[in-house]
């Protein structure tokens, strides 16, 4: 998942995209950075939304996972593409979707989607965060210790304050970019596909696995009595495509904006697909119907070296390596989303006693560090609360999800509005006429109605509620905050930057 600009998913170690394309404006920062081509741009694409910590949720769905895929592909993530590849060519700087709702709607839904961008992450590092329970249970060879909740709750707050303590006094995202990519994803993924694909031929389709045999049309999709309850993953399914937007504000560096964004985000798109669905298929495939954790990335693999009569010690040698690259890779996550909130605080939209404006020398607010510590502390007691390590991990990622899923649909209704109000506005890329760009955004908002819906639905009453008080308060608060924010908020911010030497104008 992935945290970005800010998702579990977003956050990225890598330079957020915004950094990358946005430190100048107009023609002379498009000329001054190297033009991209489709290939390149499919990389980056790629790069942003590719984890391996969504696979067993793909994976419990069984045959289905092909349905999931093919919607949160076609009626999710191309949808999101386009509507955020037409706000990039509009507004062509620095920004991101708190820019692009701001212009769309109004400032204060602007506010409101930085805002969310940020508080997603709450339940979204608990989720990623606990993952490292189970890895520490393979790595040390007790394997039942990772179904633990408390060992679990543990796990989470003394990783996420370890991380916190470390970006205050180390630039973690430059130090863990390059090893976390490299252990968490890199390493991972060569091992399932290579060993996992190997297993498959081995084996063939086992009957008492995910898979439960050979694929029926009753299977595939999830209407029949036998997987109308995988239902629960679908919203977390459509999350693996969160943050793609962000690839978007590459266009202006785009040698043809058109051509080669569209090129590239449908070559993005199909191997996304490919790369989920295979994975998540020999996972599936070999974990025992009813037995799938999943904030287990390891659970596979070891099963895997099993079937292929591989020693067992490589599991071992697997969990540490991905729990090393999961941890660099949280460290540099932490302190990108907090971006967001400091900028806000120093256009006085935050009250100046919280010193969210404050940065130490590696540009991160200390206090928002803590802050979001504190609050993601108090968020992984829902795996005490909560009966079962895995009911408590599909609520975290759904309340991830749907939170983000606002961001989208603020998105969506801001670029109908900028469709009727700046019509004639030229651009580089956009989605086709006025009837297009209506359809594509009425069958987005749909889709992500229905998923959103549909997971409620079959997570069962407790969750549901759970999830949408969690998703109603923490939306409902930017708004309260931007009703009540003072013009002498920034006056004052504005003194006590001076008076530390920062130049407010840069």
């Amino acid at each position: 998942m992935s945290i970005k600009e800010a998702s579990p998913n977003a956050g990225s170690p890598r330079a957020s995209p915004q950094q990358t394309a946005g430190r100048k404006t107009g023609s002379s920062r498009t000329a001054a950075l190297k033009t991209v081509g489709v290939l390149t741009f499919f990389g980056m694409t790629v790069a942003i939304v590719a984890s391996v910590r969504n696979i067993p949720n793909v994976a419990a769905t069984g045959w289905t996972m092909f349905f999931y895929m093919l919607v949160a592909t076609l009626l999710f993530a191309l949808p999101i593409t386009l509507m955020s590849g037409e706000y990039a060519a509009k507004f062509p700087r620095a920004g991101g979707p708190e820019l692009w709702v701001t212009k769309g709607l109004s400032p204060r839904w602007g506010f409101t989607t930085s805002w969310l961008l940020w508080v997603q992450m709450f339940p979204g590092m608990v989720m990623v965060a606990s993952v490292v329970a189970p890895l520490v249970a393979v790595t040390i060879g007790d394997t039942q210790l990772g179904s633990n909740s408390i060992f679990t709750l543990i796990c989470i707050v003394v990783t996420y304050w370890t991380i916190t303590i470390l970006n205050l006094f180390f630039d973690m995202a430059r130090i863990g970019g390059r090893i976390g990519v490299i252990l968490g994803l890199y390493l991972p993924v060569a091992f399932m596909m290579v060993l996992g694909v190997i297993a498959l031929f081995k084996v063939g389709i086992q009957k008492d696995s995910y898979l439960g045999g050979a694929a029926t049309g009753r299977v595939l999709l999830p209407f029949s009595s036998q997987s109308v309850s995988t239902l629960a993953f679908f919203a977390s399914i459509v999350f693996i495509y969160s943050g793609i937007e962000m690839s978007s504000v590459y266009i202006p560096r785009l040698k043809t904006p058109v051509k080669t964004y569209l090129r590239g985000i449908f070559m993005a798109l199909i191997f996304m697909f490919a790369f989920n669905t295979l994975l998540a298929f020999v996972t599936a495939n070999v974990i025992p119907k009813g037995t799938i954790d999943l904030n287990n990335i390891a659970q596979a693999p070891v099963i895997i070296l099993g079937i292929l009569g591989l020693p067992s010690w490589l599991g071992n040698v697997f969990a540490a390596s991905v729990l090393v690259g999961v941890v660099v890779q949280l460290s540099a996550w932490a302190s990108g989303p907090s971006k967001t909130i400091t900028s806000s605080a120093r256009r006085g939209l935050y009250p100046p006693k919280l010193r969210f404006w404050k940065t130490n020398q590696f540009d991160v607010a200390p206090t928002v560090l803590i802050t979001q510590a504190t609050v993601i502390s108090f968020f992984a007691l829902i795996f005490i609360l909560i009966p079962g390590v895995n009911n408590a991990f599909l609520l975290l990622v759904t309340a991830t999800a749907i939170i983000y899923i606002v961001v989208y649909v603020l998105m969506a209704i801001g670029i109908l509005r900028l469709r009727s109000t700046q019509s004639s506005t030229e651009r580089a890329f956009h989605m086709g006429n006025k009837r297009v760009a209506w359809t594509v955004m009425v069958v987005f908002l749909i889709t992500v109605f229905a998923s959103s819906v549909a997971t409620l639905w079959y997570q069962g009453w407790t969750n549901a509620f759970i999830i949408v008080a969690i998703t109603a308060v923490l939306t409902a608060a930017p708004l309260i905050i931007y009703r009540r924010h003072k013009p002498s908020w920034a006056s004052d911010v504005a003194v006590a930057l001076h008076a530390e030497g920062v130049d407010v104008t840069s």
